[in-house]
């Protein structure tokens, strides 16, 4: 098959996925078309018009498969592009915006949550990355066309999840090599993007508790930054002295998944992920995961992995109590201590089913059934006519 696959806002996460899906299906010509992710608002809203004006060779070729990421404008892109209208599509929720945390400094606007709305309608098949993301994308939008004054058809949301599945995005394989010392400390890895929705404030309270305490452990703290990151940083930094590990972004892949395999444990504070790739990288290399009793963790991990969940919401706004789960995950972490002390640190869940050579005939169906979706559309809609997809 010829396959147009857009990645408008290529997060790190969403170019992960999108070389992974190349190099899984060599047998397909891909013609792939991503864009930076930065200026996020204007590229959510502005993908359409740059794909349609600036691809346009790319969006007339005869394709028999688009498959688009939920960032991109698809309704607005297929008005512009008529040739799209005639191919089989299938849109993957890496996330979606009814569920992602507002700061209490970000401008809230309706537009994001809308335009995904129109995207899962304009697709023949979708595909979310977990249960929680499905759910919280369904209920945020039945909320959304709850408040709207008139003329919100609520029956669009069965058509969205008639033609939904849940299909995570698999791990990759570690090439790496390095092992735990027993003879060392509880080595804790913190593995996420600075900012503020992966919980820094919970981290610092967490620190805090470990800090006053004189129990050996060391705690590396890793992960994409930006030039502006929380304050708390630099407070985490200076509390953990002498037991801090790796601090900061680490480039190479092979050193980084060798650091997650010389750990014990991955913490995660996030008050949004929708499946935590970061999370079960580790697990996979062999970290225990100790994580909030909230998001797609709850379908991941059984409950002894997890902690409390203090998560809110007051005006649309998503707040925690830090010194709350600061104060849980230090109780565990301290249980751990004592555990290796004595060489008996419980097994990591075992994710052998997360991984390429598990889900690929996944993938393989979720192409085929977009097919046969768009087909039986195309001869609803022209029932005197041959199907126009390529098959």
């Amino acid at each position: 098959m010829n396959i147009l696959l857009l990645s408008p806002y290529d997060a790190k996460s969403h170019q992960y996925w999108r070389n992974a899906l190349v190099d899984q299906f060599p047998e397909h010509h891909w013609v792939v078309k991503s864009m930076a992710p930065r200026h996020f608002a204007w590229r959510v809203r502005g993908n359409s018009l740059s794909y349609a004006f600036e691809e346009q060779k790319s969006m007339a070729q005869a394709h028999d498969l688009v498959i688009a990421t939920s960032m991109t404008d698809l309704s607005a892109l297929r008005g512009m592009c008529p040739r799209l209208t005639s191919i089989p599509t299938l849109v993957y929720f890496h996330e979606n915006q009814f569920a992602y945390p507002e700061s209490d400094k970000a401008f809230s606007s309706i537009e994001p949550r809308i335009l995904n709305l129109y995207t899962a309608l304009s697709a023949d098949h979708i595909a979310f990355n977990s249960q929680y993301n499905k759910d919280s994308f369904l209920q945020g939008a039945q909320q959304l066309l709850n408040k709207l004054p008139d003329h919100a058809p609520r029956e669009c949301l069965m058509q969205i999840e008639r033609q939904s599945e849940v299909l995570p995005v698999p791990l990759p394989e570690i090439t790496a090599t390095g092992q735990k010392r027993r003879d060392a400390p509880l080595s804790i890895v913190w593995n996420h993007r600075w900012e503020y929705d992966k919980g820094p404030d919970i981290l610092l309270a967490c620190v805090r508790q470990l800090a006053a305490h004189s129990q050996p452990f060391r705690i590396h703290i890793v992960g994409q930054q930006f030039r502006s990151q929380p304050e708390g940083f630099s407070q985490i930094k200076a509390l953990l002295g002498d037991r801090l590990g790796h601090w900061g972004h680490i480039q190479e892949q092979q050193d980084y998944q060798r650091l997650l395999l010389q750990c014990d444990v991955v913490l995660s504070t996030a008050i949004h992920d929708f499946q935590g790739i970061a999370v079960l990288e580790a697990v996979a290399a062999g970290c225990i995961p100790l994580v909030p009793d909230r998001l797609a963790y709850t379908e991941l991990f059984p409950s002894r992995f997890r902690y409390p969940d203090t998560l809110e919401t007051e005006n649309g706004v998503w707040h925690t109590c830090p010194d709350k789960e600061g104060a849980s995950i230090a109780t565990k972490l301290f249980h751990y201590m004592e555990q290796k002390s004595r060489g008996e640190l419980p097994a990591p869940p075992n994710l052998d089913g997360l991984r390429w050579r598990q889900l690929k005939p996944a993938y393989q169906t979720a192409f085929a059934t977009t097919l046969r979706r768009f087909q039986k559309r195309d001869i609803h809609m022209h029932p005197d006519q041959t199907s126009k997809g390529t098959l």
